[in-house]
């Protein structure tokens, strides 16, 4: 049975979504502040998060970044009044996997709780560095380097590179890169992912080193060992 924190203060909307997941065969814990929240987010043996983005003591933004700051990498809801893009895509950027605009439909809800689940990462919680041949990413830092050689990665690079760390020797559909580093659903018309996909290869792979990141032709990309 997966656990599930729900971090909310509003007592209505918490019941909501307890009583909700719990429907669906979830063990939910709920906790009413920041401060707590974050507690039992770091101590707690978590599967997924509901956050509230207006919390008291702590705000979820504030929760998430920390929590992604010291390598904790359980799948996070955020769940908000603070609907406009803007704060849609402070929340993804902090570190948030999916965000839910206030108000929603429980069953809506407890769909993209089960949909995180499904994709929660295999690699371990506590983990901070991330290793494919003598390529190294740090969780804590942000900081990437080949062979010794440190790369200066821009944000949507580290993101990128990250999710594709996490599912080394997977391939990844063009489908699951735009959901998971841009949180939206997926244009089949946009070039967006090939572009940053080619920007990266060429930190990650210049001229004189094996090459890590395949173009799998008609199903996405993969990162993984050399042949």
């Amino acid at each position: 049975m997966s656990r599930i924190l729900t971090i909310e203060d509003d007592a209505v909307t918490a019941r909501e979504i307890v009583t909700e997941l719990q429907s669906h065969g979830f063990e939910v814990d709920w906790v009413s502040n920041g401060r707590e929240g974050l507690v039992s987010a770091v101590s707690g043996n978590y599967d997924l998060i509901t956050l509230d983005r207006m919390l008291p003591e702590l705000d979820g933004l504030a929760i998430v970044t920390t929590l992604r700051a010291i390598g904790v990498a359980t799948p996070i809801l955020m769940i908000s009044a603070l609907s406009d893009v803007d704060e849609r895509v402070r929340g993804l950027r902090a570190g948030g996997d999916d965000y839910l605009a206030k108000p929603f439909a429980t069953d809506e809800m407890a769909a993209r709780v089960e949909v995180l689940l499904r994709r929660k990462s295999p690699v371990k919680t506590f983990e901070t560095t991330l290793r494919i041949a003598d390529l190294e990413l740090d969780l804590i830092s942000h900081e990437a380097n080949r062979a010794n050689q440190p790369l200066s990665l821009l944000p949507t690079e580290y993101k990128l590179l990250e999710f594709m760390m996490r599912n080394p020797g997977q391939i990844l559909s063009r489908m699951m890169i735009f959901e998971e580093v841009w949180g939206y659903h997926f244009d089949p018309g946009t070039n967006l992912i090939d572009v940053h996909i080619g920007r990266l290869r060429k930190k990650i792979d210049p001229p004189g080193l094996p090459p890590l990141i395949r173009t799998m032709r008609g199903s996405g990309y993969v990162i993984a060992e050399p042949l």
